[in-house]
């Protein structure tokens, strides 16, 4: 069974990271985690990727049994790798790289020893600047994600009903995404990053303090996910805050769009137009060499001057970023925050979210998902921007 990518999106794929190792004085990366193994060859399997700063690659597989390609070797344990390329006439590495950001310490010790290396070299930079920048083919995958995201957001209002908890509506929002064809894993980069299938922030519970670096927290169900919704009732004058999975083909849409029950506060109003501004100036300042930390500074001012900082990405306890990458996962390359070193370049695709939490209504703003192009962002998250009743 042949499950990768077509031969000339995995050569260009293979072709950018060999040129950063070239860039790095590294000779070689073997891949491991199952986010970048799919970045790399589309399919998830369970061992390595060795690619090489010449050019060439390797998929060495433990499982699952039947993949076919002629770059496809099969092993039993990390340690035949370096066996089986010094058979077939390959040069080993003197310096390959691992994914030391993302594996176990015991794990990058093995790899290293499998080839004789005594230094960690990490590749996890490389990796990550690799996906910012999306091929065509990526986001033609990412426009399909972004159709169906809106598709399913059309619907929400019909599944809402008087007296549901948050928990209730959640579960009936995760349904109705499986049912449109969400595939529902919920990838995120970032150390001890943990959410089912999205989040819904009714009322107050959106200025719950997080142990999570995410725009929004949340209490949660339970200790051990405390984040998102927590079972209470959805009243009158309750701000709905929606951020659902937007995963349909692998490469996923961020989303967030914002509703009330029967009426909402008149600041509350004022600070969801005041997100809308901000996406419309971001959506022509933001272009190929531009800063990612001007385009927060830009936001943060819009904020300022309108008088909203004391609610601006929380109330409580506030986000240090307004946007971020997304694809393979969330939280991807580049960071849109105020340290940020990042400079936006065509074809990353960014999530922009600036959002605001308003003390006794709950949380208000949007969040779209674009493609940056050389005169600014394209939207592939079409759905109405206004603050909805349900």
């Amino acid at each position: 069974m042949n499950k990768f990518l077509p031969a000339e999106e995995l050569g260009l794929r293979v072709s950018r990271i060999s040129g950063m190792l070239r860039e790095k004085g590294l000779d070689a990366v073997l891949i491991s985690t199952n986010a970048n193994i799919y970045y790399v060859t589309g399919y998830v399997f369970s061992g390595y990727v060795y690619i090489t700063a010449e050019g060439d690659y390797v998929f060495f597989v433990r499982r699952p049994v039947g993949l076919e390609h002629e770059k496809a070797v099969y092993i039993r344990k990390p340690e035949q790798i370096a066996e089986l390329l010094e058979k077939s006439g390959k040069k080993l590495p003197e310096k390959i790289a691992f994914e030391l950001d993302r594996i176990p310490y015991s794990a990058a010790l093995r790899l290293s020893a499998a080839f004789s290396q005594k230094t960690l070299l990490n590749s996890s930079d490389i990796l990550s600047k690799a996906r910012a920048v999306k091929t065509a083919y990526e986001i033609e995958k990412l426009k399909k994600s972004g159709i169906h995201h809106c598709m399913s957001y059309y619907r929400i209002s019909g599944v809402f009903h008087e007296g549901m908890t948050d928990r209730e509506l959640q579960i009936e929002l995760e349904r109705l995404l499986r049912l449109d064809g969400c595939l529902g894993q919920f990838r995120i980069a970032g150390e001890s990053m943990e959410l089912f299938m999205g989040n819904v922030l009714a009322g107050d519970n959106a200025d719950y303090p997080c142990p999570y670096d995410f725009a929004m927290g949340g209490e949660g169900l339970d200790e051990s996910l405390p984040v998102g919704c927590n079972g209470s009732i959805i009243r009158p004058g309750n701000s709905v805050m929606i951020d659902m999975n937007g995963n349909f083909t692998g490469y996923m849409t961020d989303m967030t769009r914002t509703f009330y029950v029967q009426y909402a506060d008149i600041k509350a109003k004022a600070a969801h137009k005041l997100s809308i501004e901000i996406h419309k100036a971001l959506a022509s300042f933001i272009k190929p060499g531009v800063e990612a930390k001007s385009a927060y500074e830009y936001a943060k001012k819009m904020v300022d001057d309108a008088g909203f900082s004391d609610y601006f990405m929380g109330h409580r306890q506030k986000a240090g970023f307004i946007g971020h990458g997304v694809g393979i996962e969330v939280n991807e390359l580049p960071v849109i925050a105020p340290r940020s070193k990042d400079i936006f370049e065509e074809n990353n695709v960014i999530a922009i979210e600036p959002k605001f939490v308003i003390p006794g209504t709950g949380a208000v703003g949007i969040e779209n998902t674009y493609v940056v192009g050389k005169d600014g962002l394209e939207c592939i998250t079409n759905f109405p921007e206004e603050l909805a009743e349900l």
